[in-house]
């Protein structure tokens, strides 16, 4: 019998990652596109087609050697339906009914869901939330996405978009979100606007890997500014902690990488805010599994929903 694999797409703000994976979702060819390449919804889906068609021709595969496709993107999906609602850092995506379009053209079985879900269900599986029953995970990276896990299982909402904490606000009179609210979590910790931040401090030259580099030597300007990264990222946590009582808080994407600095303020602060039952419980861990946690959580999705 011939290998099987699935083709994975994780879409970001920044980024457009295409993978072929093997049925023990080990990556095996995997390619990165810029999202600012692509100008419209219609060039996008035409980037996700060819990339589809241009990674099985690589690797020398027919469609038949397929299982299916499966996408983690960027903003609410009504994952049993197949549409996108709309991606808040994303233009001109609104209530798209994309795993139909998608099948059509590719002539294959599609799967999609948020980006951050999936990526919790790379984590919950074969991650650093292996073996908890109750878990949050939380993407940091251009957006700010979350996935629950509930007495184990993916809690998905009665709209099927649950999980959105980089849209929980955080300040009543904060500036106004992509989502078209106020004062959201990711309006303070999304990569840009870290960068932003940052710019205004430390001049146009630096960058979050720069401002790591700096706090880990003991700069002392750099590790306060870390630390104000850190509380506001733990005034969410802290309402999600007592909210939901996980065992385990997983932390991944581009602005984790700023390692110890970040995870040792987030602790300290999600340890005297919450509740004391809540806060004694949880665990805060980086994930595990990297930057292709959500490629290998949208194979997880095809695996776990084809039916032959």
């Amino acid at each position: 019998m011939a290998e099987e694999f699935i083709a994975a797409i994780d879409l970001g703000g920044t980024n457009l990652k295409i993978a072929l994976l093997d049925l023990k979702f080990r990556v095996r060819h995997k390619e990165v596109l810029n999202t600012a390449g692509f100008t419209g919804r219609e060039s996008l889906i035409s980037a996700i087609v060819n990339s589809v068609t241009g990674i099985l021709k690589e690797n020398k595969l027919n469609k038949s050697s397929l299982l299916g496709v499966g996408l983690g993107l960027p903003g609410p999906i009504d994952y049993k339906k197949g549409i996108v609602h709309f991606f808040p850092n994303i233009p001109g995506w609104k209530h798209v009914r994309l795993k139909a379009v998608l099948q059509k053209r590719l002539k294959l079985p599609v799967f999609i869901d948020n980006d951050a879900k999936v990526m919790c269900l790379a984590e919950y599986r074969l991650g650093a939330a292996a073996g908890s029953k109750n878990a949050l995970c939380v993407t940091l990276g251009t957006g700010v996405g979350g996935g629950i896990i509930i007495d184990g299982s993916l809690y998905r909402g009665s709209s099927n978009a649950a999980g959105e904490i980089g849209h929980m606000p955080i300040n009543e009179k904060g500036p106004r979100c992509n989502c078209g609210g106020y004062g959201c979590l990711e309006s303070y910790v999304g990569n840009k606007r870290i960068l932003e931040e940052a710019r205004k401090s430390f001049g146009s030259g630096i960058t979050l890997e720069k401002l790591s580099f700096q706090a880990k030597k003991r700069d002392r300007k750099a590790k306060r500014f870390w630390a104000r990264v850190a509380q506001r990222l733990s005034v969410a946590l802290t309402a999600a902690t007592n909210l939901l009582n996980p065992d385990c808080i997983v932390i991944g994407g581009g602005v984790a990488e700023a390692g110890k600095i970040l995870f040792d303020n987030v602790k300290k602060e999600i340890a005297s805010r919450a509740m004391k039952v809540q806060a004694r419980q949880v665990k805060v861990l980086k994930a595990k599994l990297g930057a292709d946690a959500g490629l290998i959580g949208a194979a997880i999705l095809v695996k776990e929903n084809f039916k032959r």
